[in-house]
């Protein structure tokens, strides 16, 4: 049975819809979930027949959203630090938070370590396409500055997500740029250009659109960019929902209409919902990291978990170690 370490109180609010989101889980898989945090908040909402399924790591003392992030290594009695240790030591095969994203993104890094040929691990989180698939686009947020190597490393990273946990046997890879043309783009973008046409899957540079119409499975850029893309998608997404509600009730054939298409919107905002993936994978570490939105719903945290099983189940790092080698080598 496999095992997750789950940062128990690390998010905005509280234990209860993260330890929430762990019952959830169980009841539709069963796995061995290691609660860090204070057992006497955390107890209360387990049922009885989900215990065997628990084991308690104590420490109530929770690493707050407004530390800097690299103080966290002093912190180690801290429910992030603990959960990240109980991979580091073997105990567990991923971890799951939804506390301080820096931080997370730290410890996994020093104290679980990355993979050999990694210089910095990305964040990467799945968009929804128009043609009701997927988009992966890292980095999202774990590295503001690049090099040419970091990219290059995203877009081996990437295709490997994408062919182990997606599913996609020739994932299409994209280089964000502010335009398709091989000459567009910024100087880190042009000097890593040429590498990247090495790789089989690489179609070229992408625009911002291409991430949602289909056209690329995996898009690369650096933790800036790709951070600005995702709370901007958020934004949009949100307030175009708040919009149709809106216009819905201002006249009755708009009230109708909204009746009709109730099944339509319920599948548009099944595939924007954070929900949905209930978090970002950290590749480029040697053992599973999931980060969850600091908000998290239970439903977020059960599909962070799911996302965690998959991962832990999968080839992805041993594969991206084999492709990074094999580049380097050709």
């Amino acid at each position: 049975m496999t095992s997750i370490a789950i940062d128990a109180m690390g998010g905005d609010f509280g234990c209860e819809p993260i330890v929430c989101g762990v019952i959830e889980a169980l009841r539709e898989q069963k796995f061995k979930a290691f609660l860090v945090g204070d057992k006497a908040r955390i107890a209360p909402f387990i049922p009885a027949e989900f215990q065997k399924y628990i084991e308690y790591v104590q420490t109530d003392e929770v690493f707050e959203m407004k530390e800097g992030a690299t103080d966290v290594l002093k912190r180690k009695n801290s429910t992030i630090y603990q959960a990240v240790d109980l991979v580091r030591n073997g105990t567990c095969k991923a971890v799951v938070s939804a506390g301080h994203s820096g931080a997370t993104h730290s410890l996994a890094t020093l104290r679980i370590g990355r993979i050999p040929g990694i210089s910095r691990p990305a964040i990467a989180t799945l968009f929804p396409t128009s043609q009701g698939g997927k988009t992966l686009v890292l980095d999202v947020g774990a590295n503001v500055d690049c090099k040419p190597e970091n990219l290059f490393e995203f877009a081996v990273m990437g295709e490997a997500y994408a062919k182990e946990i997606m599913g996609i046997k020739t994932p299409r890879i994209g280089l964000l740029s502010n335009g398709e043309e091989d000459s567009k783009g910024n100087e880190v973008n042009k000097e890593i250009f040429p590498k990247l046409k090495k790789m089989q899957n690489f179609v070229g540079n992408a625009e911002g659109n291409q991430i949602f119409d289909g056209s690329v499975d995996v898009v690369i850029t650096d933790g800036f960019i790709g951070n600005i893309v995702l709370k901007t998608s958020e934004g949009i997404a949100s307030a175009m929902n708040k919009l149709i509600k809106k216009e819905a009730k201002k006249s009755p054939i708009a009230i109708a209409g909204s009746i009709l298409m109730r099944r339509v919107f319920k599948i548009i905002k099944k595939s924007t919902d954070y929900d949905e993936t209930g978090g970002a994978p950290l590749l480029g570490v040697k053992e599973c990291v999931i980060i969850s939105h600091g908000k998290s719903t239970p439903k977020a945290i059960k599909n962070a978990i799911f996302q965690a099983l998959k991962f832990s189940d999968s080839n992805i790092n041993s594969v991206i170690q084999t492709q990074l080698s094999n580049y380097n080598q050709g």
